[in-house]
């Protein structure tokens, strides 16, 4: 649809409040689903936050790639398996994960950036070790605590060190970053990128955190958006069973940022074009908001 000239202005205006509010904030994105799949919106996901960049916002970009590594798995003959939603990471799993995160996923979002004219810069939790894991325990469902079941090389975060992104902040750079952790003896660690994201919003202090998905946002039992929630109305959700399976661990990354210091935490459909300048710079929200307080 043409939008005619002044309409565009008129939008451009909308947008102001916003820019002005957010004007040297650090917004943490999570970018996976479809967004991160399909051709046209991998295009407008680049240009939204070189666009973001631009108008004086400070994007921070964290991504996954399941399918990009089901994909190399099958490729070498391996089958990928989940435990409680996590992938069972033994060595060979880890250099597969390793190769596609950090080098073929992450150059491709690097080099997308920086063809709409952003200076991006692709890191894994290994540059400075900036990230640091530890092996992540997880308890078997409906055991007696202390059983733990291996999921190998997955990895819980120990500790951030904001440095690194703070210093290419003021490059103007935009970091892309890999979920991967390194060990005290330089292990390398799978990390949920969900709470890769969620961490990293916290200890950077960010404005918002927003998480792309591939649902509306966060629904009710009838199939309705939520918006505006606050961490207490999440907790009802998740033990009445509203919110279960993959939106968990988003949900349990949300809160915990909301939580710690996150103004706002968002979850988005990133199937919408341009739905991070929609969610960030207008009136019109593509998703649920979850505010701290």
């Amino acid at each position: 649809t043409d939008v005619t000239p002044a309409r565009k202005a008129e939008i451009l205006a909308e947008a102001l409040p916003y820019i002005k509010r957010f004007f040297d904030k650090t917004v943490v994105i999570k970018y996976g689903g479809n967004a991160m799949t399909d051709p046209h919106l991998k295009d407008c996901f680049a240009r939204d936050v070189v666009l973001l960049k631009l108008v004086g916002l400070n994007p921070v970009v964290v991504h996954g790639g399941g399918p990009q590594i089901e994909t190399l798995l099958a490729r070498v003959g391996k089958k990928g398996e989940f435990i409680q939603g996590m992938r069972v990471t033994d060595a060979e799993t880890m250099e597969v994960v390793e190769m596609v995160l950090g080098g073929q996923v992450n150059k491709e979002i690097v080099s997308l950036i920086n063809q709409h004219g952003g200076k991006a810069v692709g890191l894994t939790g290994k540059d400075a070790s900036f990230i640091r894991a530890k092996k992540l325990l997880m308890q078997k469902e409906d055991a007696a605590p202390g059983d733990v079941v291996d999921v190998g090389q997955v990895g819980e975060i120990t500790k951030i060190d904001p440095s690194l992104i703070a210093f290419l902040d003021q490059g103007d750079f935009i970091p892309v970053i890999a979920p991967i952790g390194v060990g005290e003896a330089g292990e390398t660690y799978n990390i949920n990128a969900d709470v890769v994201a969620g961490k990293l919003a916290e200890i950077l202090k960010a404005e918002k955190l927003v998480l792309l998905t591939n649902t509306p946002g966060v629904l009710d039992k009838a199939g309705n958006l939520l918006t505006g929630l606050t961490p207490r109305q999440i907790d009802d959700l998740v033990t009445d069973g509203t919110l279960s399976g993959g939106m968990l661990p988003k949900i349990s990354s949300a809160l915990d940022a909301a939580r710690n210091g996150v103004k706002s935490v968002h979850i988005i459909d990133g199937r919408v074009e341009h739905c991070l300048l929609l969610e960030i710079l207008t009136d019109h929200g593509v998703g649920t908001m979850i505010k701290s307080k």
